[in-house]
This record gives C-alpha cells, sequence and structure tokens, in this order.
C-alpha cells in the first residue's frame, strides 16, 4: 500500500457522500463523466488570503493553470492582471480583462502573437533581444507604441521548487548581465517599458525558501534598474506558491511569506522607491478548487493485484499520473466519491482506459471496497488538468468541465 496526498481542507471533513460547492458528487457527475468540477468559492477565499497576507502587492493570475472561460470569468475580477503565454491565452484574456492589465511571457512567442499583444495594448514580457527587435518592428510599421517588460533569466533560482526557472541556462528570459543594454535600447527607442518579469521556480512550499527568492529578485531587480538607469514601473516578482499534492506535503505558510516580503519592501532599494510590484499565482489559487469525477467502468484482478479501471485517466489528468514534472511517481489524493471518511477495506490501483502502463492514477492505494459504477474523486484538479493532458491521445473524448459559482 502506498500513501495518498492531503485532501484539501474544504473537502477533508466530509463523509458520505462528497459534496462539491454544496451539492454531491454524483449529482454532478449525472450529466457525464470524466468530469472536472471547478469550485470559484474555495478561488475567491485563496484570493482574500493572499490580499490579508501581501495587501501592497498586485495579483496576477496565470491563467495556463486553468484557462477555462467560465473560470476566467469567475476569477478576472479578482485579480488585478492576467498572464498569459500565447496567442490563445491572450484572446481568452482580452474576453474577461481589459489590455492594460494583461502580460504575455513566454519564449517562441511568433509575429502574429507579438502583433496582437502590441494592438490590443497588453505587455510582452520579452525573451529575447531577438524578440524585442521583431516586436519594435511590428510596432513601428503599426505606427504604434508597444508596451514591453523584459524577463530576466535570475542568477537566482527558488531553493525546493518543483520546477527550477533560474540560476541556469534557459529559454525563459535574458541573462540578468545582458538586461540593463536592453533596458536602455527599449527606452532609447520610444517604447513604453513597463519593467522586469522576474521568475525563479514554481512548486515550493518552503515560505522561507520563498521569501529569500523574493528578497533576492528585489536586490537584483534594484541593480539592473540601477546599472539601466531606469526605475522599473513594475517588478513582477514571480510565483512559486506550491500546493501539498503528495503524503508528507506540508501547506505553504503564505502568512509568513507575506510578513517577510512587507520587510523586504519596506527596506528595498530607493531606485525602487516608486516601483509596482507583482506576484503571478496559477496552482495556488485554483488547484485545490478542482475535483475530477470518473466512473469505474470495470474491476479485474490479475496477479493477486485488484485494478479499478476508469472511464478516464491521463489523457484528461496527465499530472495525477505521475508524468507532468514529477521525477518519482507518487499518488494524489483519492477517494471513492460516496464513501468519504470510509474506512479502507483493500489495496487497489486505479487505472485509466489507455493503452499504456502509465495510464495510472493511484498506484496500490487503500480504499473502501468500490465496484463497477461506482465513483472516484481525484482532488487536487483544478490545475494543470485538462489542457494540459494529451487529451487527444487514442481518440477518447475529452472530459466535461464545469464551473461552480
Amino acid at each position: 500500500m502506498k500513501p495518498t496526498g492531503p485532501i484539501p481542507p474544504e473537502f477533508a471533513n466530509q463523509r458520505g457522500d462528497l459534496a462539491i460547492a454544496g451539492r454531491p458528487a454524483t449529482a454532478w457527475a449525472s450529466a457525464g463523466t470524466p468530469l472536472f468540477v471547478y469550485d470559484a468559492a474555495i478561488v475567491a477565499a485563496r484570493v482574500a488570503r493572499f490580499r490579508a497576507a501581501m495587501p501592497a502587492v498586485y495579483l496576477h493570475y496565470a491563467i495556463k493553470a486553468n484557462p477555462h472561460p467560465n473560470l476566467l470569468v469567475a476569477v478576472a475580477p479578482l485579480v488585478d492582471g492576467l498572464d498569459v503565454a500565447s496567442g490563445g491565452e491572450l484572446a481568452r484574456a482580452l474576453a474577461v480583462k481589459p489590455a492594460n492589465a494583461i502580460s504575455f511571457a513566454g519564449p517562441g512567442k511568433r509575429d502574429p502573437e507579438l502583433e496582437a499583444a502590441i494592438m490590443s495594448g497588453a505587455t510582452i514580457n520579452l525573451e529575447s533581444e531577438g524578440e524585442a527587435t521583431r516586436a519594435l518592428a511590428i510596432a513601428h510599421r503599426a505606427g504604434v507604441t508597444p508596451n514591453l517588460a523584459v524577463r530576466v533569466n535570475p542568477d537566482v533560482e527558488l531553493r525546493g521548487s518543483g520546477m527550477k526557472m533560474g540560476g541556469r541556462p534557459s529559454p525563459f528570459g535574458i541573462d540578468a548581465a545582458r538586461v540593463p543594454t536592453l533596458v536602455r535600447d527599449l527606452v532609447a527607442s520610444g517604447a513604453n517599458w513597463r519593467g522586469f518579469h522576474i521568475y525563479a521556480g514554481s512548486q515550493a512550499l518552503d515560505a522561507d525558501a520563498i521569501a529569500d527568492t523574493q528578497a533576492a529578485t528585489l536586490a537584483l531587480a534594484a541593480r539592473l534598474a540601477e546599472e539601466a538607469g531606469h526605475a522599473p514601473p513594475l517588478v513582477n516578482l514571480g510565483g512559486g506558491f506550491g500546493v501539498p499534492y503528495f503524503a508528507g506535503d506540508r501547506p505553504l505558510d503564505v502568512e509568513h511569506v507575506g510578513q517577510r516580503l512587507s520587510e523586504a519592501l519596506s527596506t528595498r532599494s530607493t531606485v525602487l522607491k516608486k516601483s509596482r510590484f507583482a506576484i503571478e499565482l496559477g496552482r495556488w489559487l485554483v488547484a485545490e478548487a478542482g475535483v475530477y469525477l470518473a466512473r469505474i467502468v470495470d474491476r479485474k484482478e490479475s496477479g493477486g493485484e485488484t485494478f479499478l479501471i476508469l472511464d478516464g485517466g491521463l489523457n484528461h489528468q496527465l499530472a495525477a499520473s505521475g508524468n507532468f514534472g514529477t521525477v518519482v511517481r507518487r499518488n494524489y489524493p483519492v477517494v471513492v466519491a460516496h464513501r468519504m471518511g470510509a474506512d479502507a477495506a483493500e489495496t487497489v490501483s486505479v487505472v485509466g482506459p489507455l493503452c499504456t502502463p502509465l495510464d495510472r492514477l493511484g498506484d496500490r492505494v487503500a480504499l473502501p471496497r468500490a465496484e463497477s459504477g461506482d465513483l472516484i474523486a481525484i482532488f487536487l484538479a483544478g490545475a494543470y488538468g485538462a489542457t494540459a493532458s494529451p487529451a487527444a491521445f487514442l481518440g477518447h473524448p475529452p472530459a466535461l468541465e464545469q464551473v461552480a459559482g
């Protein structure tokens, strides 16, 4: 038997039928499975917690975590900005937020994407000098002043992060040593320079590691601004806030991060005194708000082991299968949806319908007995679920998605 991760607090103490946004999971599933359900009230609570902990910092939502249109409608009024990483995400963001609250990051932006961002008035976080040259040329031809920020490849990394994005050669951002020259060139070109985007890593649960990285980021932004001779209007400090997916994970102490960030901001360099600061968060806002529901199609025994075979798998929930950024496969929290709180009766493996041994959503987990037709719920499904999974693999239908609230 292998342990599962902690059930999010909004669901952990439920007994009997699992309720999502006050409605039984079985009722949600009556529309069909597999199904993602996102509780917008949980997202709103996360936003409120952030605001209380970091009142002086702008909050941006990184929509790559979950770009479902109805979820964006719910989230957009709660946050100060939306961060996008493609032309497709830009279009979704523009449907719910004004362009001056949208920033566009990501390497390999194509010319039509740059043009769409420039013409809309969104801010482009430049990932290279070549991208800067292309953006300026596009803006010049259109007779438009572009909003351009510089994404910095920092010389620090976020300790304990699940995905490190700084302190090493990277396709993301411009090496810190070359940034001041580019800033001076952008200002000289007449572009509207919007500041720095500095992202060192993601999925960290160590509050002090995040706070240390934020302090180092502030120091880096100040050094670059002084060398460039121009103060940044905005410094995007990145994010990195993690959520507890696996056994032994502890929730991030966001209040401690906020306290230390407040201290760092109060003593920041003079060159940053008039700068605004933002943190962009994706999974921390939405991961725990989502539940993936799938129905057991078959129960079978093989070699002394029991398998519960679902109507959905890694084609919808790649991350829960351990094939999205994890080195060692560990179990997300998984339950039999109508037996919350019941004692475990057996050890089973929960697998999907795909013809690959990778399609395993629960590896030898202890669950109450479940039969064909029963409903399985997998938590932490609000981020990097449907859109981060190979939905077309083997031709199975896509998962349904519903937003509550």
